[in-house]
């Protein structure tokens, strides 16, 4: 039996610090994976902004690691769509239009490249490990059991934390049909299981 592992970098970063509120030592977890899991390879997705040395030195050295592999695009950022407010003011009574600028959103999409490296490592006797909680990758879940793997495992987080009176969550509700639908091939395994294990420590300062 083989056993290889796909990170989606942004998404589980993202989960981890928004819900778990912990940064990921990504070595930490190639070792994890690697010793812990008995994965062959390890593949990490990631986008690194330009100029940012720190993540890419770091990304860089996972790469050295005989059983990892690294695949990283430049993180683009892309303007949000605006927002028009329309008031009327208490005073005059006249109706005045506002527009709120919504900022920009980073994003650096390695979705194609995970879903051909797990397509073609998928087959009889392998099992998959894919942490990511975006349910764009239902659909290459469902096309790897069809090529014979014998078991999927989605690793993310699955609960709802109440932030400022908002409900957040990272899991898709697709992937919560799935690993429902699919119980005996495909399996959830919760971040906060592995949380201390993959946490990067910060250093404090005085």
């Amino acid at each position: 039996m083989k056993r290889y592992a796909f990170v989606d970098v942004q998404n589980t970063a993202s989960t981890a610090q928004q819900m778990l509120g912990i940064v990921v030592d990504w070595e930490k977890l190639c070792d994890y994976l690697k010793n812990k899991r008995s994965c062959s390879e390890i593949f990490f997705y990631t986008g690194i902004d330009q100029g940012d040395v720190e993540t890419a030195k770091e990304f860089d050295a996972l790469s050295k690691i005989g059983c990892c592999v690294v695949r990283s695009k430049a993180i683009f950022a892309y303007k949000n769509k605006d927002k028009t407010l329309a008031f009327r003011c208490l005073t005059c009574g006249n109706e005045n239009i506002h527009t709120v600028n919504m900022g920009y959103t980073k994003k650096s999409n390695c979705d194609v490249e995970l879903g051909v490296d797990a397509i073609e490592k998928s087959g009889p006797d392998v099992e998959l490990l894919i942490f990511t909680g975006d349910g764009d990758f239902e659909y290459l879940i469902r096309r790897a059991l069809e090529k014979g793997v014998k078991k999927v495992e989605i690793v993310s987080y699955a609960g709802k934390e109440i932030q400022a009176g908002v409900t957040m969550s990272r899991f898709s509700t697709k992937l919560r049909n799935l690993v429902s639908e699919k119980h005996d091939t495909v399996f959830y395994t919760s971040l906060k299981d592995i949380r201390e294990i993959i946490k990067k420590i910060i250093p404090t300062t005085a």
